[in-house]
């Protein structure tokens, strides 16, 4: 039993606190000041949450995910889900709207989630 303490010992002793090789990530924010996104077509019209992450991908934002709400809204909601509410309100400048609320959600792996609302309106000439 000593011994396994010992070499317990020795071996955390020896693992650097700075090595992220191997360990999980636990939904903090990114250092890099990078905004993880997913976008969700919150209105019923086709194409949208493709056509919401093209704008958003084109001011800088690292959309990883889309696709379709499980409810229809009218008012587009940018949701934090983890970090700071800053984060949130960067996203909707970028879509230019957006009502930001903070619904913490570190499983989802995404900093801010946005639903898409019949409000929301892609730039002309965009495809879907």
């Amino acid at each position: 039993m000593i011994r396994a303490v010992a070499l317990l010992l020795v071996l955390l002793a020896g693992c650097k606190s700075n090595d992220p090789v191997g360990r999980p990530s636990l939904g903090l924010d990114a250092s890099d000041g990078r905004i993880v996104v997913e976008v969700l077509n919150g209105s019923n019209r086709t194409g949208y949450a493709r056509r919401g992450t093209l704008a958003l991908r084109a001011a800088g934002i690292d959309v990883v995910n889309y696709g379709t709400a499980d409810t229809l809204v009218d008012s587009t909601l940018v949701l934090v889900r983890r970090g700071k509410v800053s984060r949130g309100r960067a996203v909707a400048r970028a879509l230019g709207l957006g009502i930001v609320r903070e619904a913490i959600d570190t499983l989802r792996r995404v900093d801010v989630t946005v639903i898409l609302g019949r409000d929301w309106k892609p730039a002309e000439g965009g495809r879907p």
